[in-house]
């Protein structure tokens, strides 16, 4: 019988076999994994042939095959199937990848043959996406320490596993902070809530042997809650509590935040580079700290300007109620304004917008643009009852899996996400990726709000571009692309979902379709400058060149900028998982970045927004390309000139 880790699978399209994983399984496998990855490296290493594209960058392109199934399939379960025993091996696990990560980069051998093929790459007739693999091949065995002494190499070795523990002990600090806490309310102190969420968190109660609800720190859970709860003093706990994650007591990731950016500086020195944000930044669309920063300050200015117009209407709500806006009064009387001013009842807009409903909704878009089918397959074990794949066709032949998990449990990390269990490349015979979705909504039931949609066909628009993906080498696949490209296909994925012939499948009544058009720059002013200062904090923390406080800099930051009292950044720094616990640290930017080459693309189908032949040239030129080439000629090849900054003020009615 195969491995369930380290063999192929035998399941159709090479699904895991989850129902035969378990925890005890992953050391020994790594292990092995990385005992067959060292002999496959050493063999490449020790090869007397002259160094050639083939025998060098292809054959580590062939290596470690075994050990990435282990490792996609340990990061997929941690992430959105977590447990104590899974948990208490993430350090260890984390800290074997490292290892094994720095002796690659570090093996002299080895990078003497890549830098030698990068001395003659002028002469050895590579084509486009061959010439950019070596070139980031060479550029990661740099960024990796390959020019540093001896001395400094250990020192980077060292830098590398306490970065990879303190990131692990901040995301399951995170993850802890959030189980834990809960609010026990009477149906009395609900009042105003959807009468699904009402459903949702009753049911939970009883789960829990309560009477009453039960409501958590589940993002959705806490924005409806926000947006809808009468009593202020239970929305402002719930607000407290939320923002107050990790920022003290057993959980308290404030020493953690100050030791990951101590050490990010001392590694970006290393390499050369004055800051780590320097460093980060090299191989971006934005290239420089200062061009991404320049764009923020930009959309900032006008962006304050409206939410100070914002903030003002919501007072004169407020004032009657005897309430002075506070940040966790601004969604609750923004709901007042839609409903009053626009029409837009987001009670109603959740009823419509139920899970099963986007879902089907996003499929049939991908359908109508890409001729893409999704077919349920129930025989195909899951990580978790609520797990569902998804064979993925297209014009009836097989493109790959999807599976998806949407609703919101402890043992989730927050947020939502794309991964690979597998990726698409064609090196032998063709390989068809594997992908998957997770997100954290309230329930099957409870319905979504308009923002909850979004997400959904956000990381919905990533699995597209890892599924639609046909490259030559796996590196290069899909989303293997720059941080502030790889978010352009996802955000462009977005507007679909509130295009009118989507809502009117969605069975959303005509008036209601108005409304949300009507309502859909109400607000932006709010919720760029929480994106904004999230971003802003994260670039300006990972350009510092000597230790300080994070959080008075941070404080300080956004007090210099006028930052509203009432609105706080999207993402609280104790529990900023996307940078201390993720892959965007100095690169939150990232998602604004790409929203003007997301607004700019939109404008195109403007006359149109199901017109297969412009979705077909964006599916070649963008999300079939990968990282095969830079990603301004892949948006150029798409709309024929580079993007307008312009679009993205327009989009967000700026």
């Amino acid at each position: 019988m195969a491995d369930a880790l380290l063999d192929e699978s035998p399941l159709p399209f090479g699904a895991p076999a989850f129902d035969r994983i378990t925890p005890d399984a992953f050391l020994p496998s790594f292990r092995t994994g990385i005992a067959l990855a060292r002999a496959e490296i050493e063999a490449i290493a020790t090869d007397p042939s002259p160094p050639t594209f083939a025998n060098t960058i292809v054959a580590m392109e062939q290596a470690g095959a075994a050990l990435a199934r282990v490792r996609r399939i340990f990061w997929t379960l941690t992430s959105a199937q977590s447990s104590a025993e899974l948990r208490a091996m993430e350090a260890e696990v984390g800290a074997m990848l490292t290892a094994h990560g720095i002796a690659t980069a570090h093996d002299p051998r080895l990078f003497a043959r890549v830098n030698r093929l990068w001395a003659q790459r002028a002469d050895l007739s590579l084509d486009e996406a061959q010439a950019r693999l070596l070139a980031n091949s060479h550029r990661g065995f740099v960024d990796g320490g390959a020019l540093l002494g001896s001395e400094q190499k250990a020192r980077f070795a060292a830098i590398q596993q306490e970065l990879s523990a303190l990131s692990t002990r901040f995301g399951q600090n995170v993850l802890a902070a959030t189980a834990d806490w809960s609010m026990h309310l009477s149906t009395e102190e609900c009042t105003g809530l959807p009468d699904a969420m009402l459903a949702l968190t009753a049911a939970r109660a009883a789960a829990a042997g309560l009477t009453g609800h039960l409501v958590t720190l589940g993002r959705g859970d806490v924005e409806t809650f926000l947006g809808f709860a009468r009593r202020r003093e239970l929305r402002e706990r719930l607000w407290r509590a939320f923002t107050g994650r990790c920022s003290g007591g057993e959980h308290d990731n404030r020493a953690d935040i100050a030791a990951i950016l101590s050490l990010r500086r001392e590694k970006a020195a290393l390499l050369g580079h004055r800051s780590f944000a320097a460093h980060a930044l090299t191989d971006t669309m934005a290239a420089t700290p200062d061009a991404a920063d320049a764009l923020l300050r930009r959309v900032w200015v006008p962006a304050l300007r409206r939410a100070g117009e914002e903030q003002a209407e919501l007072q004169g709500l407020a004032t009657p109620d005897g309430v002075t806006i506070a940040a966790w009064d601004w969604r609750y009387y923004a709901e007042q304004v839609r409903r009053d001013r626009f029409a837009l009842d987001g009670g109603e807009v959740k009823k419509c917008l139920t899970l099963e409903r986007v879902r089907d909704a996003a499929f049939r878009v991908a359908g109508r643009l890409y001729g893409l089918a999704f077919a349920l397959r129930d025989e195909l074990p899951t990580w978790h009852a609520d797990a569902r794949a998804w064979a993925v066709t297209r014009d009836g032949q097989p493109v790959g899996l999807l599976y998806t998990d949407f609703v919101a449990r402890p043992e989730k990390h927050g947020g939502a996400w794309m991964g690979s269990l597998r990726v698409q490349e064609a090196m032998d015979d063709p390989v068809r990726p594997i992908v998957y979705v997770v997100a954290n909504f309230a329930g099957a039931d409870a319905g979504l709000s308009l923002d909850e949609a979004r997400t959904l066909f956000h990381e919905f628009g990533h699995a597209l571009h890892a599924l639609l993906s046909d490259v030559t080498y796996p590196s290069q696949a899909g989303t293997a692309v720059a941080r502030d490209f790889v978010e352009f296909p996802s955000k462009f994925m977005e507007h679909w979902i509130v295009a009118p012939a989507v809502l009117a499948e969605l069975g959303v009544p005509d008036a209601l379709a108005q409304a949300i058009g009507r309502a859909d720059t109400f607000g932006q002013g709010f919720a760029t400058i929480e994106f904004v200062a999230s971003a802003l904090v994260d670039l300006s923390l990972h350009r510092l060149t000597e230790d300080t406080d994070p959080q008075a800099h941070a404080e300080q930051l956004l007090c210099g900028l006028g930052m509203p009292g009432a609105i706080v950044p999207r993402h609280g720094l104790n529990h900023f998982t996307h940078i201390f616990d993720g892959g965007y640290a100095s690169q939150y930017y990232s998602y604004l970045w790409a929203e003007v080459l997301d607004a700019d693309a939109w404008e195109a189908f403007a006359h149109d927004p199901f017109d297969r032949d412009l979705a077909g040239r964006y599916a070649r030129e963008v999300l079939a390309r990968g990282d095969t080439r830079d990603p301004m000629a892949s948006f150029i090849a798409f709309r024929g000139r580079p993007p307008q900054e312009s679009a993205l003020l327009r989009s967000r009615g700026l």
